[in-house]
């Protein structure tokens, strides 16, 4: 009888608090495919396979726009109280929320924790006259409207950088070429010229790069992206840098067992070599900062965007 009820209060205790003990996880990701959100949800759950540490799968959702925010009020309308449903978010989801003034922020989800961290790149065609950060640089003072260059969403990571370039080419920020892209799409229109430049994750172009359809020219980090053959823009004596941090969050109404659940999951799959690997092939950064001190960096992180946003004058 002992026996019979305490496996009864087990199955209640899961049950109740609806923490996937043997369930898929879904993820979103605020973004099209191709891009690094989208690398970033799809690498994270294949390394938890791979190491072992979550071996119940999981199923990804696309929906990408407005620097990730249209996904963000999918997910928190949908995934309420799900605590199998995560959503990939970052830095730039922080800026978008603050540009387009939005009704949803990450204040409505339940932060689990900051993962990785990445470097930007300057890339551009493989024919084209831009050679080095100086080029660029030159480019955006002699005609800014006359440089499109291609990036994720206004208010983002890649748009500030660009405007930070401007304001240290001498060029007016209001009057630079910025062209948004969601996902992969950014890799077509530079591989074909559809576009003079593109900023974005170092590692969303390294395929690309290799292959020998387009040059990366710089990056923004305080040293070189292992594997790629670029300078600095500190090198190059300009004074940018800028990251794009990635991370999770759970669902709206979370219970406290799964996000437990789930931190100690990401704790696992920090301490593995399969998740080491991830981090060295994909060229991120390891930025591990779970739960509560993750929470305070988003609201830390919000004020710092806010203020950014205004300095280089994308955010009235």
């Amino acid at each position: 009888m002992l026996k019979r009820l305490t496996m009864a209060g087990v199955l209640a205790l899961g049950l109740g608090t609806g923490a996937a003990w043997a369930e898929p996880a879904k993820v979103m990701i605020p973004a099209n495919p191709g891009g690094g959100w989208d690398g970033a949800g799809r690498h994270t759950m294949a390394a938890f396979a791979q190491s072992k540490v979550f071996t119940d799968g999981a199923s990804f959702t696309n929906k990408g726009g407005a620097a990730g925010t249209i996904g963000l009020a999918e997910f928190v309308r949908t995934a309420k109280g799900d605590d199998n449903a995560l959503l990939v978010t970052g830095v730039i989801m922080v800026g978008g929320v603050i540009t387009n003034q939005t009704p949803v922020s990450l204040k409505d989800t339940t932060p689990l924790l900051r993962l990785t961290n990445e470097y930007n790149a300057i890339a551009v065609p493989a024919n084209s006259p831009i050679k080095t950060p100086a080029d660029f640089i030159a480019a955006l003072k002699a005609d800014p409207g006359a440089l499109s260059v291609g990036g994720g969403s206004a208010g983002g990571a890649d748009h500030v950088m660009l405007a930070l370039l401007a304001k240290h080419a001498g060029a007016p920020v209001g009057k630079i070429n910025f062209v948004a892209f969601s996902g992969g799409e950014i890799l077509a229109a530079l591989g074909g010229g559809k576009i003079k430049a593109a900023i974005s994750g170092a590692s969303e172009f390294r395929a690309f790069a290799e292959s020998g359809r387009i040059r990366i020219i710089a990056t923004s980090g305080p040293t070189r992206v292992e594997g790629l053959n670029a300078p600095t823009l500190k090198e190059a004596g300009i004074p940018v840098e800028i990251g794009n941090w990635r991370g999770f969050v759970g669902a709206p109404g979370m219970s406290d067992a799964a996000k437990k659940t789930w931190l100690d999951r990401f704790a696992k799959l920090h301490a593995t070599k399969e998740w080491k690997e991830t981090l060295k092939t994909q060229g991120w950064e390891d930025a591990y900062l779970p739960g509560d001190a993750f929470n305070a960096f988003l609201k830390s992180e919000e004020a710092n965007w806010t203020t950014a946003l205004k300095e280089v004058g994308i955010l009235k």
